[in-house]
């Protein structure tokens, strides 16, 4: 059972497609075009819409398109309504981003079935979503022990998915960086406040430990597919490009290019921000120090060079 809503400018073909949905006990609503779909989809999004695909204003495949380009709402699948045979619309809906479509006149046995099929793939879907922000929340569950990283996470989702944009990577790198700006750090839930919240140097075997917390980390989001491409970030954000880094010691092109770009954006941010063992640094030093590493063979020049501009233009 699940929200549907139907969306037909003809009110005697949605009341149809209502009844044929009754026997499931769906909650249903209509709307009577593309442009108030899309209203209701933002106002209250539904677990599935059948929608038609002649309509006046805004028509079925633009619809479509608009609901899986917006990223809040791209995961709803959309069935789309044609007539039988009708192949040219069936490609053009597989080019809106149509999950489904139904053919008229409607198979009421087949009708029901498509919308429970989709309705539990949806079922599995927020599963992972729910499981997801289950580990965002422990994310920043981690920064809030250390009053000195405070907005840590959001500032390096901040500057890694202004970079990557930069760069010119594609909507699911950028999508990455951001989800790593808040996950790169979630392994210290197996860090010890003790050795976390130390004031004064750490010990060889208490900076061991700490370097545990990329293993820890990936290990956390390695069960969600969602975040296959955020694990790397969380595992290598901490390599160097000459291979002194943790946990691997990876070099060069062995790194990749997303953690690169959280460990620029990483350092920045903690030496210009208070922390346990020191108080914050100015931007300059920063700036200085970043430079510095990238001559000791650990930063991409490049990398560096087009983060720093980011940040002077900020200023």
């Amino acid at each position: 059972m699940g929200s549907v809503l139907i969306v037909d400018d003809i009110a005697g073909n949605a009341r149809l497609i209502g009844s044929l949905l009754a026997p499931d006990g769906h909650i249903v609503r209509t709307a009577s075009d593309g442009a108030e779909a899309l209203r209701l989809v933002q106002a209250d999004p539904p677990d599935i819409l059948l929608m038609d695909v002649m309509m006046p204003h805004i028509d079925g495949f633009e619809a479509c398109r608009a609901i899986k380009q917006d990223r809040s709402t791209r995961l709803i699948p959309v069935v789309l309504v044609t007539s039988l045979d009708d192949t040219t619309s069936r490609i053009r809906g597989i080019e809106a981003g149509a999950d489904d479509f139904i053919t008229k006149p409607f198979n009421a046995p087949e009708l029901r079935a498509r919308v429970r099929s989709l309705l539990r793939i949806k079922g599995y879907t927020d599963e992972l979503d729910s499981a997801e922000s289950v580990i965002v929340s422990l994310a920043l569950t981690i920064e809030a022990r250390d009053s000195t990283t405070d907005g840590h996470c959001q500032r390096l989702a901040k500057y890694a998915f202004a970079l990557g944009r930069t760069l010119g990577l594609d909507e699911d790198d950028l999508s990455a960086l951001a989800r790593g700006g808040y996950l790169h750090d979630v392994g210290k839930i197996g860090i010890p406040d003790a050795v976390l919240l130390k004031r004064g140097p750490l010990t060889d075997d208490e900076y061991e430990l700490i370097k545990q917390h990329t293993v820890v980390g990936e290990r956390l989001c390695g069960e969600l597919r969602s975040l296959r491409t955020v694990r790397p970030i969380v595992r290598h954000h901490h390599e160097r490009l000459d291979g002194s880094g943790y946990p691997d010691g990876l070099r060069g092109d062995a790194i990749p290019l997303l953690a690169q770009i959280m460990g620029v954006v990483d350092v920045f941010d903690a030496l210009t921000t208070e922390r346990p063992y020191r108080a914050a640094l100015p931007v300059a030093s920063a700036v200085e120090e970043l430079r510095n590493e990238v001559a000791r063979g650990w930063r991409r020049a490049g990398l560096v060079d087009t983060f720093l501009d980011q940040i002077d233009r900020a200023d």
